[in-house]
């Protein structure tokens, strides 16, 4: 009984780690091409600086769980059923989105990602059309990967001292949180000194276009630059924010700063 949990356990840490690194590679290609990056530079994207996006290892957890648990629908009928579990997936993928898009906001004055321009979000954190992008994903998932992923945590069941890999992995991630955790007091810090929210992706590409008109050695995994520019980089990003305030575009700070500064002005 104790040996399969820590099999359960094992495969747990194996998709995760599949699931963070796959999702890195994804957006890694996705934000090169996006709107938003008109300069179409590389971008590290995600919280974290080594190639590992946390969301998606997650989101893998539940795409495995969601799928086997088709046989507990108590309905003959193949294309309600499916339906159920791609249902199931947008919705259970959109919680993930929000739950970690609230939390940094509330607790690191962050915004990891924003969806503020697309139609039916809420808060820039969720909306409708990602939560439909879920659900595609979900059917890939579940009509071209599931198999797979069966048979390779099966190998891996009868090949455990591969684990010594995934040690590998949660070794250097808990050092890039370790880092990351670190830096991002200094944006909290920052944010809260001047009551606005830091959207984390426009930040870094800030960074990253200002690394290049100046033509200093930018460094890919550590996106937001050396400590030693950063605040400076950060007060730079605020005067954009400001730039747009006052011309009524998006920006990110709290309405009193805004009132009291048009007021001031």
């Amino acid at each position: 009984m104790k040996m399969n949990i820590l099999l359960y356990l094992i495969n747990i840490a194996l998709l995760f780690s599949a699931g963070s690194v796959t999702g890195w590679c994804i957006e890694v290609v996705f934000r090169r091409f996006e709107p938003d990056n008109k300069e179409r530079l590389w971008i590290n994207p995600g919280f974290l600086c080594g190639p590992c996006l946390p969301i998606y290892g997650f989101g893998l957890i539940l795409l495995y769980h969601i799928s086997l648990c088709e046989k507990y629908i108590g309905i003959d009928n193949k294309i309600i059923r499916t339906t159920i579990i791609l249902a199931a997936i947008a919705a259970a993928m959109t919680l993930i989105e929000f739950a970690a898009g609230e939390i940094f906001i509330i607790r690191r004055h962050i915004k990891l990602w924003d969806y503020s321009n697309n139609r039916f979000n809420y808060k820039g954190i969720i909306c409708l059309r990602y939560s439909l992008c879920w659900a595609l994903i979900g059917a890939f998932y579940y009509y071209f990967l599931h198999p797979g992923v069966l048979a390779v945590l099966l190998w891996f069941s009868h090949n455990p001292l591969f684990s010594f890999v995934i040690g590998l992995f949660y070794g250097v991630l808990f050092v890039d949180i370790s880092y990351t955790f670190k830096l991002s007091a200094k944006i909290k810090a920052f944010a809260e000194e001047n009551e606005m929210v830091i959207r984390y992706e426009e930040l870094k590409r800030h960074i990253r276009i200002r690394t290049k008109q100046t033509k200093e050695k930018y460094n890919f995994l550590r996106a937001l630059g050396a400590e030693q520019s950063f605040r400076e980089r950060l007060k730079e990003y605020m005067q954009n924010q400001i730039e747009q305030a006052d011309i009524d575009k998006l920006h990110e700070f709290y309405k009193r700063t805004i009132k009291n500064r048009k007021t001031k002005d």
